[in-house]
């Protein structure tokens, strides 16, 4: 059965110290009076935060009364779970409030235990604890009154409580009692309240400040050298105004007297056309007519004029319209690469690309034409900002060769050669494999240009070595099937050409 007050915030049982509920009725003024205005900040025991000033007397007292209250009540009154609460909390809490005892209101504390529960519990505390020290023991005896049991009825001490908590409720803007967590929250919030009111503090002070030194400003005035030199500046100043109004009444005079000369020659001028109209008005009609026929053949000249320019400009525009149409029809990789055919060889640049029986190319030829259809397929890759998987492309003229990236990495020939020698097996099996390396590169680039446009229609296919029908390997392979198979090569990299530049691909 729990009998002890309840946080008026989070309603949970809390437990009140001892030496404040026995308190006698007249010390509950002297504590309203010494309520502390903030937490203590630290996490020491009642005894550490006493402070030094107070006697050893008073600081004695106050352990009897709790070791005494201790042992009265074992079990506590508390609640399951503000005993759990107890137990969490066995530390004093820095924002927990304790009141500073004076040695009058120490010695006027009635004892809450009884002389048998003292005498039955001597025994155990001197087997369990160490022998304390002579001043201990002093402390303890130093008076026979407190010893005396008189211990306050239970109604007594829940009015005193009660009363305590009400004070403390109308000396403040919170209910009282609260508890520890409760207290936490309250005093972080008074406190971000102080620094924002701080803040605000030091904004008006600093404003105050630039208002002091603006005044302090307006309030001196210039110095004698600074007024003499103002005085010094406006008197240049007038001197040059001067000056300068002279001289526009001067020249005013001037312009009075140019235009009472032109006043004047404007009398004359009318009264000569008076005597003019007056006697000789055919004279004056003949005049006008002349100044008429003057002024229309001026406007038929300009007319003339601008007509002869606007057609210049016509022509012109028609001349630089023809040329660019012809600089639009022109296509520079046309003329750079010039695909045909001469016979049964494809030619590209007029370099015959290989070999028959009855008509003998020239290795030389045949190199020269490799590394021309080499350095075309490479600009249709470029153009196309199109990069090739497996292999790079390294186009040298006659000596062009292929360059694989992945795997062993080698580089392969794009040349053949004419001597008859053992190595030109081997040779030529290098030049094989540069050539399927090539077909390759062409395929990935034919595959691209159908994805980005399906109406491009390749005539032949490119499957491994094999474009068409034919092989394009020179080794164990007839040289009129090889040339095929290069005039094949040559039409599809002519259609990709095409293709490339006609702007189809946007």
């Amino acid at each position: 059965m729990s009998f002890g007050p309840i946080c008026q915030q989070c309603k949970e049982p809390l437990q009140i110290d001892a030496s404040l509920v026995d308190l006698a009725p007249s010390a509950y003024d002297m504590i309203v009076a010494t309520l502390p205005s903030s937490p203590s900040a630290s996490a020491q025991t009642y005894t550490e935060r006493v402070s030094p000033e107070v006697s050893s007397t008073s600081k004695a007292a106050w352990q009897r009364a709790k070791l005494a209250s201790l042992s009265s009540n074992p079990g506590s009154s508390l609640s399951s779970r503000a005993q759990g609460k107890q137990v969490q909390r066995a530390p004093p809490l820095p924002n927990e409030s304790f009141v500073l005892l004076q040695d009058s209101v120490i010695r006027s504390i009635p004892s809450t235990t009884a002389q048998s529960t003292r005498v039955k519990k001597g025994a155990s505390k001197s087997q369990s604890n160490p022998p304390k020290d002579d001043s201990v023991e002093r402390s303890q005896s130093h008076n026979p009154e407190q010893d005396h049991v008189n211990p306050s009825p239970l109604s007594h001490h829940l009015r005193s409580t009660a009363r305590l908590f009400n004070l403390l409720s109308t000396r403040t803007d919170i209910d009282h009692p609260l508890c520890a967590e409760c207290a936490q929250t309250l005093l972080i919030s008074l406190q971000r309240q102080l620094d924002e009111t701080k803040k605000e503090r030091d904004g008006y002070i600093a404003f105050e400040k630039e208002i002091r030194k603006e005044r302090d400003r307006e309030s001196q005035g210039p110095s004698k050298e600074e007024a003499e030199k103002k005085i010094e500046k406006l008197k240049q100043e007038e001197e040059h105004a001067i000056k300068q109004l002279k001289l526009a009444e001067r020249e005013r005079e001037q312009l009075d007297g140019e235009l009472r000369q032109l006043e004047a020659d404007e009398k004359a001028l009318e009264l000569e056309e008076t005597e003019y109209v007056a006697f000789l008005p055919a004279v004056a009609n003949c005049l006008l007519e002349d100044r008429f026929w003057r002024a229309y053949n001026v406007h038929v000249l300009a007319a003339e004029q601008q007509s002869s320019q606007l057609a210049t400009l016509r022509t012109a525009y028609t001349a630089g319209l023809a040329t660019l149409e012809k600089l639009e029809r022109t296509n520079v990789y046309n003329d750079a690469f010039c695909i045909g055919h001469d016979g049964v060889f494809g030619t590209i640049n007029g370099l015959r690309l290989g070999r028959v029986p009855g008509v003998p190319v020239e290795w030389a030829e045949i190199n020269a034409a490799w590394g021309q259809t080499l350095l075309l397929l490479y600009t249709i890759a470029r153009k196309l900002d199109y990069t090739f998987e497996n292999y790079r492309l390294v186009p040298m003229g006659s000596f062009s060769r292929i360059e694989k990236t992945t795997g062993d990495k080698a580089n392969y020939e794009l040349y053949g050669s004419g001597d008859l020698h053992f190595g030109r097996l081997l040779h030529n099996r290098r030049f094989d494999i540069a050539m399927v390396a090539f077909l390759d590169c062409l395929k990935h680039l034919m595959d691209n240009i159908k994805l980005q446009d399906a109406t491009v229609d390749f005539p032949h296919q490119i499957s491994k070595d094999r474009i068409g029908d034919v092989s394009i390997k020179l080794q164990f392979n007839q040289e009129e099937a090889w040339t095929r198979s290069l005039r094949h090569v040559l039409l599809a990299l002519k259609i990709c050409l095409k293709w490339a530049t006609n702007g189809a691909n946007g």
